[in-house]
C-alpha cells in the first residue's frame, strides 16, 4: 500500500485560492497582509460613513417632527371667525343728545350691543330671551365687540339712528368650538348645546366666516385669547436685541483682541482667562439675579426695560463672544503678523488691518451664537421684571416691554384653550426671528471671507 502525498504545486495553488481574510496570518506575505489590513480600514470607514449619514437622517427627520407638530397646532391661531350683527344706532340707547366727535366717544355701545343682538335671537315661541339665555347669546360674542361698534360709527357718523350690519369678533371659546368643526348643534368644549344651535342659525344665515387673524401681529398681549398679539413682545425682543447685539459684540471682540494680542501672558491674564471660561458656565438666572441686585436697585435703572434686559444679556454673551474670537484670532497664520510687522506696520496696524479682518469670519459665528442664545433666554429677564403683562407696544429702550419667549412663557400657563394655538405660533414666530438673524450674519461671513 503506497502512501499519497500532494505535490507542492498543488499545496500553492490551494494557499493561493483561500481567501486573504481566512488564510493564516503567519502565511500572508506583506503585501497581501497590507491588502487585508486596507480592505478593513475601508470596512470601517464605510460602516462610519453610513452611521453618521443615518445619524443625520434621523436628527433631520426628527426636526421636522417638531416643527411639523409646532406647525400643526400653531395653523389655529393664524386664522379667526367674525360675525355679521345686525346694529342698530338709536340715540336713546346711545344716550347721547348730538353726534359731536366727544359725544360718540362716550355713548352707551354695550347697551347698543345688547339690544341688537337679543333682537336677532327671538325663542321659537317668539317671546323675549330669558336671563338665562340673554347671558349664554351675550357670551358668543367677543368682549371687544362694543369697542368695534364704537371704532364703527365713529368713523361713518351718518349711520347713528339707523340699522347697519357690523363684523365683530366670536368669542374665543365659539371660536376654538368652530375650528374643531363639531357636529351643526352639538355641544361640545364650553359651548352649550343652545348656542350651538345658535351659531348653526347664525352660518345658515351666512353670517359668519374665517378670516386670516392680522391682528395677531397687530396687537399686544390680552386677557382675552382672541385679541392677543405679539406686536408687543416682537417690539420689545428686537429693542432687547439691539441693546445686547451693541454692547457684547463691540466689547466681546474688543477683549477677545486685547488678550490675544496686545495682554502679557502672565498670572493676571491667565486668572482673567480662567473667569472667562467659567463664567461661560453660571447659570443664566445668576445673571437675572445681578441686574436685579445693581442694575436696578443700585444703579436705579426701571424695571421690564430693554436697556436692562439687553444690559443682562450683554453679561451672559460676553464670555461666549470672547471665547469664540480669540479662537478666530487664535487660527490667524502668524506668517500674516510677521509678514506686516517686517514691512513697517505697527502692532496695531497689523491687529486692524490684517489679523481682524481675517478673524472676522469666525468672530461673526461667535456673535451669531451669542445672540442665539440670548435670543431664547427667559430666566435672567424673568428676575428683572419683564413676565408683567403689557398691553402697550414699547416706543424706546427705557419703556416696559417684555419678550418672545417671556411671552410663550406666560401664554403656555394660561388655561384658555385658544392661547395654545398663539403660543406654538409664537414659537413659530421666534424661530423665523432666529432663522432671519442666522441668515443675515452668514451673508456678512461670507462677505468676509471673499475679501
Amino acid at each position: 500500500m503506497t502512501n499519497s502525498k500532494p505535490s507542492a504545486k498543488s499545496t500553492k495553488k490551494d494557499e493561493t485560492s483561500m481567501p486573504l481574510s481566512t488564510t493564516p496570518s503567519s502565511k500572508l506575505s506583506t503585501t497581501d497582509k497590507v491588502k487585508l489590513s486596507l480592505k478593513n480600514r475601508h470596512k470601517k470607514e464605510s460602516r462610519f460613513k453610513r452611521t453618521g449619514f443615518f445619524a443625520v437622517i434621523f436628527g433631520f427627520m426628527l426636526v421636522l417632527v417638531l416643527i411639523g407638530d409646532i406647525g400643526s397646532k400653531a395653523l389655529p391661531a393664524f386664522h379667526q371667525h367674525w360675525v355679521k350683527l345686525d346694529i342698530n344706532y338709536q340715540n336713546n340707547w346711545l344716550n347721547i343728545d348730538d353726534t359731536s366727535e366727544e359725544n360718540l366717544k362716550k355713548a352707551n355701545y354695550r347697551t347698543v350691543l345688547k339690544k341688537s343682538i337679543y333682537h336677532m335671537f327671538p325663542t321659537e315661541s317668539g317671546k323675549k330671551l330669558s336671563r338665562k339665555d340673554k347671558r349664554q347669546v351675550f357670551k358668543l360674542f367677543s368682549t371687544n365687540a362694543e369697542f368695534t361698534l364704537k371704532d364703527y360709527l365713529i368713523s361713518s357718523p351718518e349711520y347713528l339712528n339707523t340699522q347697519t350690519s357690523v363684523w365683530v369678533r366670536l368669542d374665543d371659546d365659539v371660536d376654538s368650538y368652530l375650528k374643531e368643526n363639531f357636529a351643526q348643534g352639538e355641544a361640545g368644549l364650553r359651548i352649550t348645546k343652545q348656542q350651538a344651535q345658535w351659531l348653526v342659525k347664525l352660518s345658515d344665515e351666512n353670517r359668519i366666516e374665517s378670516r386670516f387673524n392680522f391682528s395677531f401681529f397687530t396687537a399686544s398681549d390680552s386677557r382675552e385669547p382672541e385679541l392677543a398679539g405679539i406686536k408687543g413682545a416682537l417690539t420689545g425682543t428686537l429693542l432687547t436685541m439691539f441693546v445686547t447685539l451693541l454692547l457684547s459684540f463691540p466689547l466681546g471682540v474688543a477683549g477677545a483682541l486685547y488678550l490675544e494680542e496686545f495682554a502679557p501672558k502672565n498670572r493676571w491674564t491667565d486668572i482673567i482667562e480662567i473667569n472667562i471660561n467659567n463664567l461661560a458656565a453660571v447659570p443664566s438666572i445668576v445673571f437675572g439675579l445681578l441686574g436685579l441686585a445693581v442694575i436696578i436697585n443700585l444703579f436705579g435703572l426701571p424695571r421690564s426695560a430693554p436697556l436692562v434686559g439687553g444690559i443682562v444679556l450683554t453679561l451672559m454673551t460676553l464670555p461666549t463672544i470672547i471665547i469664540a474670537s480669540r479662537a478666530a484670532i487664535k487660527a490667524v497664520p502668524p506668517s500674516l503678523r510677521e509678514a506686516a510687522l517686517g514691512l513697517g506696520a505697527s502692532k496695531m496696524q497689523v491687529t486692524f488691518s490684517h489679523v481682524l479682518p481675517q478673524a472676522m469670519p469666525g468672530i461673526i459665528t461667535g456673535g451669531i451664537i451669542g445672540v442665539a442664545q440670548a435670543l431664547g433666554e427667559t430666566a435672567p429677564l424673568l428676575m428683572i421684571g419683564m413676565v408683567a403683562f403689557i398691553v402697550d407696544v414699547p416706543t424706546s429702550i427705557v419703556d416696559s416691554a417684555t419678550v418672545l419667549p417671556v411671552q410663550i412663557f406666560l401664554w403656555a400657563d394660561s388655561p384658555e384653550r385658544a392661547f395654545l394655538a398663539k403660543t406654538s405660533a409664537a414659537i413659530l414666530v421666534l424661530l423665523a426671528l432666529l432663522l432671519v438673524i442666522n441668515v443675515t450674519a452668514t451673508m456678512l461671513r461670507t462677505k468676509f471671507e471673499k475679501k
